[in-house]
């Protein structure tokens, strides 16, 4: 069952949404687009079969998190780039959970088996 995987995609997204909404306190300009995307990469990237959809997602989220970090902190215009780069989380954690499967690497940490879809443990409910 891939039910911790979808775990991990979920907290992945949570710590992900929690550094961009805290952003500036506790990371620079520089990481913070790594700093949003390491809980994703760390955890989640290398257990789900490559899907260019599941990139393009990723790819967002480091681009909206740019944007920020190119915005000046505490003014007003960081606001819709912040709003940005949450949804840019939010859409890459929905489009792992609707289309990832979970690969070799999965298995073997146990995972789940290779080749499961996630979805199908994202759309049950928790015990």
């Amino acid at each position: 069952m891939v039910a911790q995987l979808v775990a991990l995609v979920r907290e992945a997204a949570a710590q992900a949404r929690l550094v961009a909404r805290g952003y500036p306190a506790g990371c620079g300009a520089d990481a913070l687009p790594w700093t949003v995307i390491k809980p994703f990469d760390d955890h989640v990237r290398g257990h789900v079969e490559r899907d260019p959809r599941i990139e393009d997602g990723r790819d967002q989220v480091l681009i909206a998190a740019v944007n920020l970090a190119e915005a000046r902190p505490g003014d007003e215009d960081d606001v819709p780039e912040r709003e940005r780069l949450v949804k840019a989380i939010n859409d890459l954690e929905w489009v792992v959970l609707s289309r990832g499967i979970a690969n070799r690497a999965a298995a073997a940490a146990g995972y789940g088996e290779a080749g499961a879809r996630l979805r199908e443990a994202a759309d049950r409910p928790s015990p």
